[in-house]
């Protein structure tokens, strides 16, 4: 699972995050029609195409401004010391701004006087626009805290994870930060009373899991007696780094934790602690034992549509989806009983699972030298891909990676791991994070896969090419399309077995089969919550039927699928689009297809709908024919 700069990383604040609205595009006189030639020269295609490109790069600076947040995943330094502003309104200059674009885009530039590239640009920045005008009808349907996302755990997440402290004046800025989390956090509890007024809550678990992240951000020192609190022992090491290079004296050290502890009990607290009472007030309201958006939402089934075509970027409906998800799910039950045959298990699939759960081969031991042990194992997994990369693709990402445990503010047992990305410029690294708070939840069998999907070929090799890439307009570099990202660090789990030294112990090979299964499975329950009525026991029992994943695993994926509506199913659907876009390429091109270019090809354009994808991959073949 990725957390990208606008979904995932800092999500919940990003999808509701604007500042000042800039001014609207610069109109210029469209192209005369009079006089134009019945086809384009080659040099009129490039100067259209070069005036585009110019034109996406100042709308992408216009883009930026609505987000000091997204600035600084960015790596800059712009608004250092601002939040978003997290309204309502920010949202509806956002997209009227964004409706501006588009209309000054579609009457100054000539659609086909571009290049192929410059016409996916064209067209990316056409579907942006139209996703976020069909998701304005549902603004009130999102959560504004959930366990998964929200203020409570995504904003000291910023600060400690991204906000990056060089200077006395970068320092200030984060105890700026600080000071703005009340009225980011005021207002988001504001828009979530909104959301109560039409029977919009979060099920109870979901309640839960913010009271005890918001708890433990202000339990600790300076908040109460303890140990330092994650914040304070963040700023404490930035302010004696800043020293330590002799940046500051002593003695202005000394004032500015001075100002940041109070800065922490005086305004942060409190903040906290109003979430908190918020949060208690309604609890007592949230269901139990809930079902999806479609039976518990008054308009939650067109809201439950909405999000399948945000998330998987196709048409399909949710019965098509359910249905695309039996088959995966009957089909890969195939596969796991030949594989239990193969290494001679005397029993059934469902004994087999039990096998796999209870025994303790399967496990690392639950103290700090197991969980170094998976940290240490995950690299190894990774290392050893490095070094097979040149062999299947021509671009390989330059930014490095890092494997890291997730931090004790937001850690939970269970919970699905998931990929953060580096700056543009290389100077922070990817990092995939890891949940450890509870090791039996990461079974052994699973650890190369979920490697090789959140880092290497899989996220960030994608996101890492994406950053990194020169010949698109930048907005395309932080594209974001959950089915493409999702469906290639799940192609990249199958991929990863065509490569040496992978998944060579059969139970590992088990591994990547569960994590295949694992997202049919998703299409079936997701489906099943949303559009069906199941309850959240209904798709833990049918996730315990067709998988062996530790119950604490179980639980958390079927609770994020019910917080984050049709998210889930954008993996499955994703992987199966560009392993058909293969098959056609390899029938296509024969002998002469090139595993290394076609790889290329899905990668070189950034994130892309799966259409886009579609005709991306059948421009290269047929150029490819040609070559």
């Amino acid at each position: 699972m990725t957390r990208t700069a606008l979904t995932t990383a800092l999500a919940a604040l990003l999808a509701s995050a604007c500042a000042s609205q800039p001014p609207a595009p610069p109109a210029a006189p469209p192209v005369p029609a009079a006089a134009t030639p019945a086809a384009p020269t080659a040099e009129q295609i490039a100067a259209e195409t070069a005036r585009l490109n110019a034109w996406f790069e100042a709308r992408y600076e216009e883009e930026l401004a609505f987000s000091p947040i997204m600035l600084t995943f960015l790596g800059r330094k712009d608004r250092y010391n601002e939040l978003d502003d997290m309204s309502e309104q920010a949202e509806i200059d956002q997209l009227q701004w964004r409706r501006n674009s588009v209309e000054a885009m579609k009457s100054q530039f000539r659609y086909d006087w571009l290049t192929d590239e410059a016409k996916t640009s064209y067209d990316i920045w056409q579907y942006q626009y139209e996703r976020q005008a069909a998701g304005a009808a549902f603004r009130r349907n999102r959560y504004m805290f959930d366990h998964m996302n929200g203020a409570q755990s995504d904003l000291p997440t910023l600060l400690i994870s991204f906000h990056r402290v060089d200077t006395e004046s970068d320092l200030q800025a984060y105890i700026d930060r600080v000071a703005a989390i009340p009225t980011a956090m005021d207002t988001l509890i504001g828009r979530a009373r909104l959301g109560l007024e039409q029977g919009v809550r979060p099920p109870r678990f979901a309640y839960e899991g913010v009271i005890d992240q918001a708890r433990k951000v202000i339990t600790g020192a300076p908040f109460t007696k303890g140990k330092d609190s994650a914040l304070w022992a963040d700023l404490q090491a930035e302010i004696d780094g800043l020293q330590k290079k002799k940046l500051i004296s002593a003695a202005r050290a000394q004032a500015l934790k001075s100002q940041a502890r109070t800065t922490l009990v005086m305004q942060l607290k409190p903040a906290y602690q109003r979430l908190i009472a918020f949060v208690e007030s309604d609890i007592g309201n949230a269901a139990v034992n809930p079902s999806g958006v479609g039976s518990t939402q008054a308009n939650g089934a067109a809201y439950y549509d909405e999000m399948l075509r945000l998330m998987t970027t196709t048409d399909l409906s949710a019965e098509q989806i359910h249905q695309i998800g039996l088959s995966e799910v009957a089909r890969l039950r195939g596969e796991m009983i030949a594989l239990k045959d193969r290494v001679g298990f005397n029993g059934d699939l469902e004994a087999f699972f039990a096998f796999i759960d209870s025994d303790k081969r399967f496990v690392f031991p639950e103290n700090d030298a197991g969980r170094q042990a998976y940290l240490d194992q995950a690299t190894a997994a990774i290392n050893n891909i490095k070094k097979e990369l040149p062999r299947y693709f021509g671009v390989l990402p330059k930014a490095d990676l890092v494997v890291k445990r997730v931090e004790a503010f937001r850690e939970q047992p269970g919970a699905a791991q998931h990929y953060y990305p580096g700056t543009p410029d290389g100077s922070r690294p990817g990092t995939y994070y890891v949940h450890l708070s509870d090791v039996s939840a990461m079974p052994k069998t699973e650890l190369e896969v979920i490697a090789y999907h959140e880092g290497l070929p899989g996220h960030h090799m994608q996101i890492s090419i994406a950053q990194e890439l020169t010949g698109v307009p930048t907005f395309r570099t932080q594209a974001d399309f959950t089915a493409y990202q999702e469906g290639w660090a799940l192609y990249s789990e199958w991929l990863a077995k065509e490569m040496p030294n992978t998944y060579q112990d059969p139970y590992s090979e088990y591994g990547r089969l569960s994590s295949e299964m694992w997202r049919a499975v998703r299409l079936v329950v997701d489906t099943g919550l949303h559009a069906k009525g199941w309850t959240e026991q209904q798709a833990v029992d049918y996730f315990d039927a067709n998988l062996s994943v530790p119950r604490a695993a179980v639980v958390s994926e079927v609770q994020r699928y019910i917080a984050a509506p049709g998210q889930a199913t954008a993996y499955k659907i994703g992987m199966m689009r560009i392993q058909q876009l293969r098959r056609s390429a390899e029938a296509a091109l024969g002998d002469r297809f090139d595993i290394r270019r076609f790889h290329d090809c899905v990668l070189a354009g950034g994130a892309l709908p799966l259409d886009l994808l579609d005709r991306r991959v059948k421009q290269w073949i047929a150029a490819e024919q040609q070559r």
